[in-house]
């Protein structure tokens, strides 16, 4: 067993042995079924503690031949294929851990060399008589051993992207790794001598450079996870399960830990829902793992839109977003579109495939980006917040004036003039413009089913504030009256819907006047 080639099982070994283990073998399913296909490329890309080792550390137990994995994997859901021991243990494994490679070869400089000297070393030991003194390049070494024996490899990359992300200003170093994958991986060699390759990292191959030399993978991402989306995190039938083992609260587990939807999947969190089973205490378990520092300088890109639309997904709304041009360049990045959908791959903002829009997707990241920009002192965020502070204040001492006047300044500043007179964006302004109750109130909830119609958003208190906060359930009209409003709340039962709710409620209508431009606010409590 060497430390690249044939490695053993020791690693999955100990993901087993946690107390806390969800079953994602069925992932080898796929796997098995594409082997020594077109389709045997794979990139799976996913944020930081998605359980990117994990699986990484899994296909090696099942797959390399210096392993005995059976009791391993038996009671496991691949156990259960008819496929199962067909290809258990059977294969060469190379298992490239790049991060580690990069701090043991004493630099990104090194990292190259040092990985090439090991595994010719122990393909050398292993095939002796086919891989001589003189072989330099581990494609050269795979390419005279599949000749000489006809033997296929498995090629697993974790963390396959760090010199693209870490070094992407060192052109030299950028250039002899992207020169290495395309020994690797492109042309017709390769498919000689390789029967299965999965990369995973945190970003898609889709870069100028990278793409020439990849262009053969099937890419499976935050964008579109397309089959792997149940192995890309926890789904919500699993941490339901967790919930009831552990004794939590699911729907504020939900709040907290969902939002990634994923090929039709809600899709969890993994560290967060581990964190939070293991110790807990709601709060922010993923984002303390690595810096946020990250998020500070993209968000203060001079782009167009980029700010405004950072404020919009912080009040719980979604935005579109191109994500099509995005190249993996962390040097230039050509638009807010680029921005926001390099904070997709992070893991940061969500992305709904089929409306193509992006939002935050939970109170734990939501909490972090506000952290965030108070940290950076961002002037434009926090005159916002004390905006919405001031009317969240107005609303909750029925300061109907002050109300109007604050949604009405609001309106004017970040609705643009294209979609000013539009019901849709007066939704959106009402959304950022209490954005302030983030701190204190859960994320709005647009459209609630609520006696005979639809409430147009209510907001919850967090239990911590329940007995000072009041619920608000608002209700919009356009061009008739603040009055109607609150008529329609009454005559629908919307306060219906809260019946589980036992604290205060406070009843808002707010109108909108097209031709006057005009708001008009009316604040009931409700008997």
């Amino acid at each position: 067993m060497g430390r690249f080639v044939n490695p053993n099982n020791s690693a999955f070994q100990t993901a087993l042995n946690s107390e806390i283990y969800v079953d994602k073998t069925g992932l080898l399913e796929y796997t098995n079924k594409v082997l020594d296909t077109n389709q045997a490329f794979i990139c799976n890309s996913r944020p930081r503690r998605f359980g990117k080792s994990v699986t990484a550390d899994m296909l090696t137990a099942y797959y390399s031949k210096n392993c005995d994995s059976l009791q391993m994997f038996t009671g496991l859901v691949i156990s259960k294929d008819n496929a199962f021991k067909e290809h258990l243990n059977k294969y060469d494994v190379i298992h490239i851990d790049m991060q580690w490679c990069m701090v043991s070869a004493g630099g990104a400089e090194k990292v190259i060399q040092f990985i090439e000297d090991i595994i010719i070393t122990e393909l050398r030991e292993i095939y002796p008589d086919a891989v001589k003194e003189v072989i330099i390049s581990v494609p050269d070494a795979l390419s005279l051993i599949n000749a000489a024996t006809g033997n296929k490899f498995i090629i697993i990359i974790d963390e396959w992207d760090i010199l693209i992300r870490d070094e992407a200003a060192n052109k030299a170093v950028q250039e002899k790794y992207i020169n290495f994958l395309r020994g690797m991986f492109k042309g017709s060699e390769p498919t000689k001598f390789i029967r299965l390759a999965y990369l995973t990292g945190i970003l898609p191959i889709k870069k100028i450079k990278t793409q020439s030399a990849l262009n053969n993978f099937d890419e499976f991402t935050m964008l579109d996870a397309s089959i792997f989306a149940p192995y890309i995190g926890f789904t919500e039938n699993e941490v339901y399960g967790l919930c009831e083992k552990y004794n939590k609260d699911f729907d504020e587990v939900k709040r907290w830990y969902d939002g990634y939807l994923l090929s039709g999947y809600q899709i969890y969190n993994p560290k967060a829902v581990v964190s939070l089973m293991m110790r807990g205490d709601f709060q922010s378990y993923w984002s303390k793992t690595g810096t946020y520092e990250v998020i500070v300088p993209l968000i203060n890109m001079n782009f167009d839109g980029l700010k405004t639309a950072i404020i919009e997904m912080l009040s719980g709304e979604s935005v579109e977003a191109d994500v099509s041009s995005f190249q993996n360049d962390m040097l230039n990045f050509a638009s807010k579109d680029d921005v926001i959908t390099y904070l997709v791959h992070l893991g940061y903002l969500a992305y709904n495939q089929k409306k193509q829009t992006v939002f935050i997707p939970n109170e734990e990241i939501r909490h972090e980006f506000v952290v965030a920009t108070k940290r950076n002192k961002w002037n434009e965020f926090l005159e916002f917040q004390r905006e919405s502070k001031n009317l969240l204040e107005a609303t909750l001492d029925m300061d109907e004036e002050a109300v109007a006047q604050g949604i009405e300044k609001i309106h004017t500043e970040y609705a643009s003039s294209i979609q000013y007179n539009n019901e849709n964006s007066l939704s959106s302004v009402l959304a950022i413009a209490y954005l302030s109750t983030m701190q204190y109130y859960f994320k709005p909830v647009r459209e609630l089913p609520a006696g005979r119609g639809f409430a147009d958003f209510v907001f919850i208190p967090k239990p911590a504030y329940a007995e000072e906060y009041p619920a608000l359930l608002v209700e919009l009209k356009w061009n008739k009256s603040a009055k109607a409003a609150i008529q329609q709340i009454k005559e629908k039962k919307y306060p219906s819907a809260l019946t589980q709710y036992t604290g205060d409620i406070l009843l808002v209508g707010i109108n909108y006047d097209k031709k006057s431009k005009v708001h008009k606010c009316i604040i009931e409590k409700s008997c």
